[in-house]
């Protein structure tokens, strides 16, 4: 099936690896040209190298999104090389650790929602003038299951992402009919999210007195994912593309799961 993607400026935050990585690279595959943003500037050289031997364009610049000014500034930088053009924006930066309520400053949660959300709503805003310009354009947002069925750790990381949905829900029908606009919702997928320092094995281990692999297994067993495993970012990347492309061009206000069947409710 032709996903019309060839030749379409493809612009993916949090790009560096995992999710966005994969994300990147499935699309390149699919002939488009890739904008990425990230703060890992090593790992950005990296992909743009495996990119380009796959036969598409790719440019990438250093950012902060946790930052107004770095949203902006990334934005602009990365685009530049091609003309500022700009047929899909997938937002995607995330960052979340496993912390109680308790645990949780104001820092902590300026943090979480200006990384998780806040990122968005910034690269929407500069991103949608261009995009209302083009033939088909789309917003993809990455949420996650924890957005529509919250634990109760780490509850700064699902209202981030509950505010993700509501982003695109509304954006879906302020942009219509020019613009879509649609989310995943990634249950848990195994990447250096959760497997970093500090990031949500390490720190899930922590709460839960396990090591880092058995905390995770725990969690899982807890959640009672039908699929009884993991995901992989490949997984995600796919569903990314499909939403992207023409064969979803009647898709747009929706969460698309992926999450292993974590989500029980009908809606």
């Amino acid at each position: 099936m032709e996903t019309g993607l060839a030749g379409r400026t493809v612009l993916v935050t949090g790009a560096a690896q995992g999710i966005g990585r994969a994300t990147a690279l499935a699309f390149a595959r699919e002939g488009a040209q890739l904008c990425l943003l990230d703060i890992d500037v090593d790992a950005l050289e990296r992909l743009q190298t495996e990119i380009r031997t796959i036969g598409a364009k790719a440019s990438f610049a250093k950012a902060d999104l946790s930052t107004a000014d770095g949203v902006k500034d990334g934005i602009n930088a990365v685009l530049k090389p091609f003309s500022g053009q700009l047929d899909v924006l997938v937002n995607n930066v995330g960052s979340g650790k496993v912390r109680t309520f308790e645990e949780l400053s104001d820092e902590d949660w300026d943090f979480t929602m200006n990384l998780n959300f806040m990122s968005y709503v910034r690269a929407c805003r500069y991103a949608l003038p261009r995009l209302r310009t083009r033939d088909k354009p789309v917003i993809i947002n990455n949420a996650s299951d924890l957005a529509r069925q919250p634990e109760p750790v780490p509850i700064d990381y699902s209202a981030s992402k509950a505010a993700v949905l509501a982003l695109t829900k509304g954006l879906a029908r302020a942009e219509a009919p020019k613009v879509r606009v649609n989310a995943v919702a990634p249950g848990p997928v195994w990447t250096p999210f959760w497997t970093k320092e500090g990031g949500f094995a390490e720190t899930m281990g922590k709460f839960h007195g396990m090591e880092p692999r058995e905390a995770v297994e725990h969690e899982l067993s807890l959640r009672q994912l039908p699929l009884k495993r993991l995901g992989n970012p490949e997984e995600v990347a796919n569903v990314i593309v499909f939403l992207s492309s023409d064969m979803a061009s009647f898709v747009t206000s929706s969460v698309w799961g992926v999450d292993g069947g974590s989500i029980r409710s009908l809606i």
